[in-house]
């Protein structure tokens, strides 16, 4: 504020103290008592007095009321300056209506009065809001019309709303004609860069900047947590904590995000001490995070314990817990929050039903599984999602139902998508219905035949019924269609480092010692009983070299390696593959957690898998 304008405060004040008031101001009630008496006082039609009363609604944080109260305040000064016209357009570029800010800046000029460099900036960030790349055309035509492109507020915005289309051309575009970089465009770039997916561009942009601030680095790290990164996204926060940055809400949330995606409980048990120590509030976003990152990391008894301590839960906190104890085999628990969330007056969305559902499969619950679906359409009012069928007709051929799940199928209200036809399908693979499964899957390979995973579990049905010659043709079709089947791989946490293991791969500086032990492990274990399960090899092979082949599985060289690297045995190895636990290694981690009188924890593809005294805490039922 210029020395002019604050000596016009400083007399508006005096003559209507109410004006003061307006900092503390908290309700619409309050609001309507001050501009009562600025009615009554005439204060009102002092045009620089409006426009702090306006300015106030629009810059206040209390809910949108007070944007429509601003517009309606507009709307009774016979003569309204810029200053009220960019207070409004900056108010709808961040509202549920951000088209409304182009009304207001027509109208500004139809009574004369000119655009400057702070009407564009947020007019550009309605055309983000919006997502309007012809909206956004029309804006940056405006700028250059008004002689506006050479300013660096204004070629920010420019550079982050093309990002936010995703024309990352021109994004770059606007970037390279910035004279005079600043943190804002530096940071801009990297988030455009980001959003379309090319992290590389965005790190390097990042280790280029001469300054960075918090937004920067959280820019990055969500950045890499968005797509996919979740190592990176964790090794850039420990380079933030080097360089003395203190994170915030919003950089925790990324982080502890990654950790729960890398199933690194010992980060995400630091990064939840960081929480703490630095006194980060525990917002309903990074609280659901906290949650989440336990439950998907297998320590479910945390993941209660924090969500029962967290200062509020809404609808997506309960989902986090009742999807983490679905996964980790605990139904009728997941059934019981469930219950408990309605009972508190909370209104399931589609992603609870799922979770719910998911618990009731894996639980084999079948009746209370359908109670639930019922209640998605006559309690709630909602019709079932695609992923609700999906659940059920997993349910039914979890249960081996596998009849009852395809007619269940084929008299959906709605047509059934891969998803539901892939539920069909891994039951069969399940329960080794070979006639089922081959009708089935060839539905699921003309719906989507670019998707190595159908071809592959239609290849283990055929393995399982010795089909070689139907086994050889499925990698045949692959291989005309240029299908690959997805790499297996493990990922374990070892003194807060993540080492990943790929089927068949040798690229770990220890992996002479990790067979070695492995050959240790095999030996033990088949005195125990162990006899290596080679039904669902998809080779045509002896089964010497089947057997070899399933010992180079990525969860078995992650397990040795833990063991390996294990000093005592009350320390829990957790495992995170990609991929469905095949019946092989399954039947072999059990027999390890016997001998060796070690707790497993592998969570793959659908859940979690509990090892202990050579039991699996999902019964076989997987």
């Amino acid at each position: 504020m210029n020395g002019g304008s604050f000596s016009v405060l400083k007399t508006l004040q005096l003559k209507s103290p109410k004006l003061v008031l307006l900092e503390s101001c908290s309700t619409l009630s309050d609001l309507k008592i001050i501009h009562g008496h600025m009615i009554r006082s005439h204060i009102i039609f002092d045009v620089f007095a409006a426009s702090r009363l306006i300015a106030f609604c629009i810059d206040s944080t209390l809910g949108t009321s007070f944007l429509d109260y601003a517009i309606r305040v507009s709307s009774q000064i016979q003569n309204p300056n810029l200053f009220i016209y960019n207070a409004l357009i900056r108010g709808c570029s961040g509202s549920e209506n951000p088209h409304k800010s182009f009304h207001y800046y027509i109208q500004a000029q139809r009574i004369g009065l000119l655009p400057d460099n702070i009407s564009f900036p947020f007019l550009v960030k309605s055309c983000a809001q919006m997502e309007s790349a012809a909206m956004g055309t029309q804006a940056h035509g405006q700028i250059i019309k008004h002689g506006f492109e050479n300013d660096l507020y204004v070629q920010n915005s420019l550079v982050h709303m093309y990002a936010t289309f995703g024309d990352i051309e021109a994004a770059r575009c606007s970037f390279r004609r910035i004279n005079g970089f600043n943190v804002v465009s530096w940071t801009s770039m990297i988030n455009g860069y980001s959003k379309c997916g090319d992290v590389e561009s965005a790190r390097e942009l990042f280790e280029r900047m001469p300054e960075k601030n918090l937004v920067t680095w959280s820019t990055m790290i969500s950045g890499y947590a968005r797509n996919n990164r979740f190592d990176k996204a964790v090794e850039l926060f420990e380079l933030l904590q080097s360089a003395g940055v203190v994170a915030n809400e919003a950089v925790m949330v990324s982080v502890i995000s990654s950790c729960a995606h890398l199933g690194a409980l010992e980060l995400g048990k630091n990064s939840h001490d960081y929480v703490v120590r630095n006194k980060l509030t525990v917002n309903l976003i990074l609280g659901t995070a906290i949650v989440d990152m336990y439950a998907r990391c297998g320590s479910i008894e945390k993941a209660i314990q924090v969500f029962e301590v967290l200062p509020e839960r809404d609808t997506l906190s309960w989902t986090a817990l009742i999807a983490g104890l679905a996964m980790n085999g605990y139904a009728e628990k997941a059934l019981q929050y469930f219950s408990d969330m309605v009972n508190k007056g909370l209104t399931p969305r589609d992603i609870t039903f799922t979770a719910v559902l998911s618990a009731c499969s894996h639980g084999g619950l079948i009746e209370r599984g359908f109670e639930v679906f019922d209640s998605i359409k006559r309690d709630y009012g909602l019709e079932p999602r695609l992923e609700h069928y999906g659940c059920i007709v997993d349910l039914l051929g979890r249960a081996g139902k596998l009849e009852e799940a395809e007619k269940f199928v084929l008299e959906m209200p709605v047509k059934p998508n891969a998803p539901v036809w892939g539920a069909l399908l891994g039951a069969c693979r399940i329960h080794k219905n070979a006639e089922v499964g081959e009708r089935i899957g060839k539905i699921l390979i003309e719906l989507l035949p670019e998707h190595s995973g159908y071809y592959v579990l239609l290849s283990n049905i055929y393995a399982r019924s010795n089909k070689w010659e139907n086994v050889t043709d499925m990698r045949q079709k692959m291989k005309v269609k240029g299908v690959k089947k997805q790499p297996g791989f493990s990922l374990i946490e070892i003194d807060g480092k993540i080492h990943e293991f790929t089927t068949g791969d040798k690229s770990h500086p220890e992996i002479e010692k990790i067979e070695r032990m492995w050959e240790v492990i095999y030996r033990k274990i088949r005195l125990a009983g162990y006899c290596g399960n080679t039904g669902e090899a998809l080779f045509d092979i002896d089964e010497e070299e089947k057997e070899d082949a399933l010992h180079r599985h990525s969860e078995k060289l992650a397990i040795a390696f833990g063991i390996m690297k294990t000093k005592s045995s009350q320390t829990i190895i957790r495992i995170v593959k990609n991929l469905r636990v095949c019946q092989d290694c399954h039947n072999a981690t059990k027999l390890i957690s016997k001998v060796f009188k070690v707790e497993l924890i592998v969570r793959d593809r659908n859940r979690f898998h509990h090892f202990r005294h050579g039991m699996c805490s999902c019964k076989d039922y997987w």
